[in-house]
Formats: structure tokens, C-alpha cells, sequence
């Protein structure tokens, strides 16, 4: 017998049984978490004297906070392409690097 513990809100189809899936979407995180990992990564990138990407997590930061505001919805797409060319310009194993990793994941994407 096995017991899953989820925490936040959880939603999703499910299908259990001999071939069966279990697909889940945790939606337990804030904007406001997401927020405070893009304006880490902006300070982490400006820290680093990258610019160009700095001005890439400054869109990412943008577009959340203009989504916080009700103005419009998340522009995924934009946010994807953002957190992509930053990933393309840091090193593997930095501190940027975990940063767009993690508010990725937090954005769900």
C-alpha cells in the first residue's frame, strides 16, 4: 500500500489500474513567490554585470507584475522565451541558472 501526501491545491485527471497514469497539477504557489524570484534574478544577473540578461528577467518580472494587476493574463510564451535565452547565457551550476529553474517551475512551465 502506498500513501501520497499532497499539499496545496490539486487537481487533474487520474486513472488508476494495471496501465493506468496519474497526472497531477499542483497549484499551491503564489504570484507573489514568483515575484520575489524574479526580482532575485534580476539582482543575480546585474551581480554577474550581464546585462542583456538582466533585461530579459526585467521582462519576466515585468510580465508578472502586470498579470498581478489583472491587467491581462501571464503571456506563457513570452516568459518561456525570456527564461530560454537566459538559460542559453549562464553557466551550468550558477546561481542564475537554479534561479530560472525554479521560477519556471513556479510559473509552471
Amino acid at each position: 500500500m502506498s500513501t501520497f501526501n499532497f499539499h496545496g491545491g490539486v487537481s487533474g485527471p487520474s486513472n488508476f489500474g494495471d496501465g493506468g497514469k496519474i497526472e497531477i497539477h499542483h497549484h499551491g504557489v503564489g504570484p507573489a513567490e514568483a515575484m520575489r524570484l524574479a526580482g532575485e534574478l534580476v539582482q543575480q544577473l546585474r551581480t554577474e554585470g550581464r546585462p542583456a540578461l538582466a533585461a530579459e528577467a526585467e521582462a519576466v518580472r515585468g510580465e508578472l507584475a502586470r498579470a498581478g494587476q489583472g491587467q491581462l493574463p501571464t503571456d506563457q510564451g513570452r516568459i518561456r522565451q525570456a527564461l530560454e535565452t537566459i538559460s542559453l547565457g549562464l553557466a551550468t551550476g550558477s546561481g542564475g541558472l537554479q534561479l530560472v529553474r525554479e521560477l519556471g517551475r513556479v510559473v509552471g512551465l
